[in-house]
């Protein structure tokens, strides 16, 4: 878990702790009665040393410790961050089909579910049936005792094995396992009658499914943004005729705009040639009196 401040981490150390220490106690406690009970019915038991009765009741109690305090821990964690108590899809889904079985297949399901932890506690309820058995016959030592219900036990568990690999494969076949096909009513139908096969997912712990829940409402979010973008545009769609007019208007801006410096700069050249013209004029006009002058004294001579 996340640890947000100095306080929160004392008090997820104190729940831990408090929590470790209950189950520990718990444990030697269940540990020594199990003991004590074990020797007055057990030769085997009674002829272990010290030492390992030690050993056998402290690991009762140290398993216990740890689990306890791990459910302490997470039990914190749930209180003071309740949003991670949220139910997914799939866990919604499997529990509205897990409410609508018998009592026989939740039985199975159960059975099939725990099939490995079944498995183990047989070994040892077996062992436990055997020893007590064998533990009758006086013409046996100890040692044979042990092999003896040994030999049982293991049979036993051989035969639970063969039936749990026959419901693997049985989940195999039939598609079960951690990914299921099963039968649900729509939940988009009003009158609740249409069904429809979803394809779920069992968690293996709490909250295992939860990326794909978020995975899911992004691509819906995403998915109505566009839905809302192509609405938008199809109500409201591009003025092409008006862009093409203000595309002319702008070229026809552009070419007075050019016209008018063009023609300004005409202007100009036709008022320097004129001035010029005019320089022309003025100079002959001048020069008209004095040439017709040396005309006419020529012509007195």
């Amino acid at each position: 878990m996340k640890i947000l401040t100095k306080e929160e981490e004392d008090a997820h150390y104190a729940t831990t702790v408090k929590g470790g220490l209950t189950g520990g106690a718990i444990g030697l406690a269940v540990g020594a009665v199990a003991l004590y009970g074990g020797t007055r019915r057990f030769q085997l038991l009674r002829g272990l040393t010290i030492p390992m009765k030690a050993y056998l009741v402290s690991a009762t109690g140290t398993f216990s410790a740890i689990i306890c305090a791990d459910r302490a821990s997470r039990g914190f964690e749930l209180e003071r961050h309740p949003n991670h108590a949220y139910v997914d899809n799939a866990a919604r889904t499997t529990e509205a089909l897990e409410a609508g079985k018998t009592s026989s297949e939740r039985l199975k399901d159960w059975g099939r579910e725990n099939r490995y932890p079944i498995v183990t506690a047989s070994w040892v309820a077996s062992m436990g049936i055997a020893l007590g058995l064998v533990g009758r016959n006086p013409y046996l030592s100890r040692a044979q005792k042990l092999v003896q219900a040994r030999v049982y036990a293991q049979g036993l568990t051989l035969a639970i094995l063969i039936a749990t690999a026959v419901l693997e494969v049985g989940d195999a076949s039939r598609g079960k396992g951690r990914w299921e096909t099963v039968k649900i009513l729509d939940p988009d139908d009003p009158e609740h009658k249409h069904v429809i096969e979803k394809r779920i997912h069992h968690e293996a712990y709490e909250g295992e499914d939860l990326w794909r829940d978020m995975v899911e409402a992004e691509e819906r979010k995403i998915a109505a943004r566009k839905q809302a973008t192509a609405h938008a545009s199809h109500e409201h769609p591009p003025a092409k005729q008006a862009k093409g007019q203000e595309n002319k208007d702008q070229i026809s801006h552009e070419s007075k705009s050019a016209g008018k410096v063009d023609y300004a700069a005409a202007a100009a050249m036709e008022k320097k040639t004129q001035e010029r013209q005019a320089e022309k004029e003025a100079d002959a006009r001048k020069s008209a009196p004095a040439d017709g002058a040396k005309v006419k004294d020529r012509g007195e001579y």
